[in-house]
């Protein structure tokens, strides 16, 4: 039966599952990909979430990052690719989003979301954080190393999918 059918019928209607995977993505890795190819089997809608973060000085832009977002997920129908600047929790009512997905791949990870995920639950008691374990063949991997490797012409392409590879060859090669 359709929503529209339900509706109709008068029949209670399911509240769509949203989460929210915050993130810098500067750039999405193969353990971003996985974190947000295994969130999106578990929410009817995964939203993955930019941060605009003026203190950092991003090699891509937010812009830039989305679109490369968008690439790599275009085949996953229920992810949508957005940014934020604001507090993570008002985004997140926003979009009427109730559970944050955070990749974990050590035990520093751990204890550093834990931080935020308490500090999260603390500025709105309805929002809930996901800890995702990272596939163990990506639990080394982060946008900083892949950048660093990049940087020095080394081969990234078991690290990142091939649109940002040379995404990054791009880059790097202007820069030079």
């Amino acid at each position: 039966m359709s929503t529209n059918e339900k509706k109709a019928a008068g029949q209670p209607l399911k509240k769509e599952r949203i989460a929210v995977y915050p993130g810098s993505f500067d750039p999405v890795t193969y353990g971003h990909l996985d974190i947000i190819q295994r969130s999106a089997k578990q929410f009817d809608r995964l939203i993955v979430a930019v941060l605009n973060n003026t203190s950092k000085n991003p090699l891509f832009s937010v812009a830039e990052r989305k679109e490369l977002l968008r690439e790599v997920t275009k085949d996953l129908p229920n992810v949508e690719i957005d940014s934020f600047r604001d507090l993570l929790v008002r985004f997140m009512r926003s979009k009427e989003a109730d559970v944050i997905i955070r990749g974990i791949r050590s035990v520093t990870d751990f204890e550093y979301e834990l931080q935020l995920a308490s500090t999260n639950h603390l500025l709105d008691g309805e929002i809930d954080t996901m800890f995702m374990m990272t596939n163990p063949k990506y639990s080394y991997l982060s946008s900083s190393i892949v950048k660093e490797i990049a940087q020095f012409k080394g081969e990234v392409k078991e690290l990142v999918p091939p649109v940002v590879e040379a995404r990054l060859k791009e880059k790097y090669e202007a820069r030079s």
